[in-house]
């Protein structure tokens, strides 16, 4: 069985302490014998930092971003946070990196992103120097980045592995050249193996083979129906942007509820054989949304036990 990591549920506003929060998950996604936990960024809880808390409070447990998005970072920013976090976690970060949709990025941060590929490019040439020798000297059209007389190396730490999201074949591109691999969201099996996998490894040129970290929803449950209803709702966003919708039609899905993971243990089982069969190296759950308490507690449960 390929490796299992949890996504963490982030916390809302009416939380004590978001922190204290996120550490109970990953305790418990760790004694049930998962080997990584996982966190998005949103706009309130920074991820990366919240890693290097975690880093701290559980150790041994893999520590991921999927994803931090780049808008907000630039290069050397992020290189100096993603070495903290390793230098915190003893070499136990995943750098998942990602752009946001076109309409997002305008509204949100008020770029207009054109060219997410070839910003993305540059993106990783300007910041994988500084990962693996803590200095860069790089002038593309959309990115500068440059060191020059000052150390950017952490002590303490070591390149992360790196992942870029991507789904579409100019992003796959990208991730395959300059990146560790792919960390991708809503992509089933079919996609996986027909799309996602042959188009990075063709990118890589024969190199190390890439990483392919699969993350889609998942719910162990005896009321499927129930929870594909739940489903629907909270990720009904998805079907209204292009770039997913396309990774639907490819599934033959109907809408996003359909791509998630929903039955019993016997069919999570059998959904991540198929997953692992389609060439994905490692898989991140995400329950986020879709369970009960009840159900989350038993989805935790099933998959360490396929993890160990």
């Amino acid at each position: 069985m390929i490796p299992i990591g949890l996504a963490l549920v982030p916390p809302g506003p009416e939380a004590s302490n978001a922190i204290d929060v996120l550490v109970g998950q990953a305790k418990a996604a760790a004694a049930a014998g998962l080997g990584s936990v996982w966190l998005g960024q949103q706009y309130d809880l920074d991820a990366l930092t919240a890693l290097a808390a975690l880093a701290v409070h559980v150790p041994g447990v893999g520590l991921g971003t999927a994803v931090t998005v780049t808008h907000s970072r630039h290069p050397i920013t992020m290189s100096s946070q993603a070495q903290t976090v390793q230098a915190a976690s003893g070499g136990r970060l995943t750098l998942g990196l990602g752009v946001l949709h076109r309409r997002p990025v305008a509204r949100r941060f008020g770029i207009d992103l054109d060219g997410p590929a070839t910003y993305m490019r540059e993106y990783l040439r300007a910041l994988q120097p500084l990962l693996r020798d803590g200095t860069v000297v790089f002038e593309g059209d959309m990115i500068t980045a440059d060191t020059s007389g000052f150390s950017g190396h952490v002590a303490g730490s070591t390149p992360p592995v790196v992942l870029v999201a991507a789904l579409g074949t100019a992003m796959l591109r990208v991730a395959g050249e300059l990146a560790d691999g792919t960390v991708t969201w809503m992509a089933g099996p079919r996609t996986i193996g027909s799309h996602i996998v042959p188009a990075i490894t063709a990118a890589g040129g024969g190199a190390a083979a890439p990483q392919v970290a699969v993350s889609l929803p998942v719910c162990v449950t005896d009321h499927p129906e129930e929870a594909r209803r739940r489903a629907a709702a909270h990720l009904a966003c998805y079907a209204d942007l292009p770039s997913y919708q396309a990774m639907f039609d490819q599934e033959g899905a109907a809408n996003p509820a359909e791509v998630a993971i929903i039955g019993d243990e016997r069919h999570l089982e059998t959904q991540l054989h198929r997953l692992t069969d389609a060439g994905a190296t490692r898989f991140i759950a995400n329950p986020t949304g879709i369970t009960t308490a009840a159900e989350r507690d038993r989805t935790l449960q099933a998959l360490g036990g396929l993890a160990g």
